[in-house]
C-alpha cells in the first residue's frame, strides 16, 4: 500500500496587520522552536503570521503549538522533510510575502525592518532576499563567525544583543539560505520547494535556480538583517537525500557553479547579476560530472 503523505492543518483568526508569513519546518527540535518563536515575537519591528510544519511532534512540539494562539500550523505523523514542509505551509499563507526560517535561529532586533526596507526599494517584486547569518563556525562566506554559543544551553542571549549590530558585513550577492523573503506570486510562480530534494538537502540552490530561470536577478543578501544560527540541528539527525547528484541531473552543472558564477554568492552585492560567461574548463568540468552519473546509475 502506497504510504501517502497525510497533512492536518490549522489555522487561527487572520492578523489583518501582519506584514511577513513565516514558515519555520520543524522535526523534534522544541527548545529551540520555541527559542526561534520568541525572537520573532519580541525582536521582530513589524507583525508577522507565523506557521509551524510540525514533523511528528513526538517530543511534545504539537501540544505546545497547540497552545500558542498566535501560531497557525500544519503537521504530519511522519518526518517529510522540508520540502514537503514548506508547501503545506504555503497553503494557510495570508500575506503578500513569504518568509523561510529554519527553528534553530534566532532572529536578531531590527532584521525584519532591514527586509521590508529592501522591499520598499524595490521597483517591482522579481527579487530574492536573505537574511544574514551569525555562526559558532562559518559555514560560507555570506556568514558572520562569531560564537555566541554552540546550543541553548551556552547561548549568551545578551552578549549577542549588545554586539550583534556591530559585527563588520557588507550586503552581499546570492542569496540563497533562509532567513529569505519572496513574494507568495514568485513563489507560486516557480512551484515553491521541489520534493525530489526531499529531504531537503541541496533544496537551496534549486529553489535559487528556478527564480533565476523565471527571470530573476536581484540576489541580496542584506547585512543589517541578521539572525543567530546554531547550525542545522535537524538535518545532522536525518538520513540524508543524494542532492548533490540531483542537482546536476536536474540542471546539467553543480550547485557550485551555479552559486560561484551564477549567484556569485558572498562577493560585494553591486546590484542585479548578469548571465555569467562560463569558461571550457567548468564546462568540461560539469560535463564528466553528468557522465559520473551514468556509472553510478543515479
Amino acid at each position: 500500500m502506497f504510504d501517502a503523505i497525510f497533512i492536518e492543518k490549522k489555522k487561527c483568526s487572520p492578523r489583518k496587520d501582519a506584514l511577513f508569513s513565516i514558515l519555520i519546518p520543524s522535526w523534534n527540535n522544541l527548545p529551540y522552536l520555541k527559542l526561534c518563536v520568541e525572537s520573532i515575537r519580541k525582536n521582530s519591528h513589524y507583525t508577522h503570521q507565523i506557521i509551524v510544519h510540525i514533523n511528528e511532534g513526538s517530543d511534545g512540539t504539537l501540544a505546545w503549538i497547540e497552545s500558542q494562539p498566535d501560531i497557525d500550523y500544519t503537521f504530519s505523523k511522519k518526518n517529510i522533510g522540508v520540502c514537503y514542509a514548506l508547501n503545506a505551509g504555503r497553503n494557510l499563507v495570508s500575506t503578500d510575502f513569504i518568509v523561510y526560517i529554519n527553528d534553530d535561529m534566532y532572529v536578531c532586533p531590527g532584521w525584519d525592518f532591514a527586509l521590508a526596507e529592501e522591499i520598499n526599494k524595490s521597483e517591482h517584486f522579481y527579487f530574492f532576499f536573505s537574511g544574514t547569518a551569525i555562526e559558532p563556525v562559518s559555514s560560507s562566506n555570506c556568514v558572520i563567525e562569531k560564537d555566541y554559543g554552540t546550543n541553548i544551553e551556552n547561548f549568551r542571549e545578551q552578549q549577542l544583543l549588545n554586539e550583534f549590530s556591530d559585527l563588520p558585513m557588507h550586503d552581499w550577492q546570492g542569496a540563497t539560505w533562509p532567513p529569505n523573503v519572496v513574494h507568495k506570486n514568485i513563489w507560486d510562480l516557480v512551484g515553491g520547494y521541489s520534493t525530489e530534494f526531499s529531504p531537503g538537502m541541496y533544496s537551496d540552490p534549486d529553489f535559487s535556480m528556478k527564480l533565476w530561470n523565471a527571470g530573476i536577478r536581484l540576489f541580496k543578501g542584506v547585512s543589517k538583517s541578521r539572525v543567530y544560527h546554531f547550525g542545522s540541528r535537524s538535518t545532522k539527525r536525518v538520513v540524508k537525500n543524494k542532492g548533490y547528484y540531483t542537482f546536476i541531473a536536474k540542471w546539467k552543472m553543480t550547485s557550485g557553479t551555479f552559486t560561484k558564477y551564477y549567484l556569485q554568492r558572498g562577493t560585494l552585492f553591486s546590484g542585479e547579476l548578469e548571465s555569467p560567461k562560463i569558461h571550457m574548463g567548468i564546462k568540461l568540468k560539469n560535463l564528466l560530472k553528468r557522465f559520473l552519473l551514468i556509472f553510478l546509475k543515479y
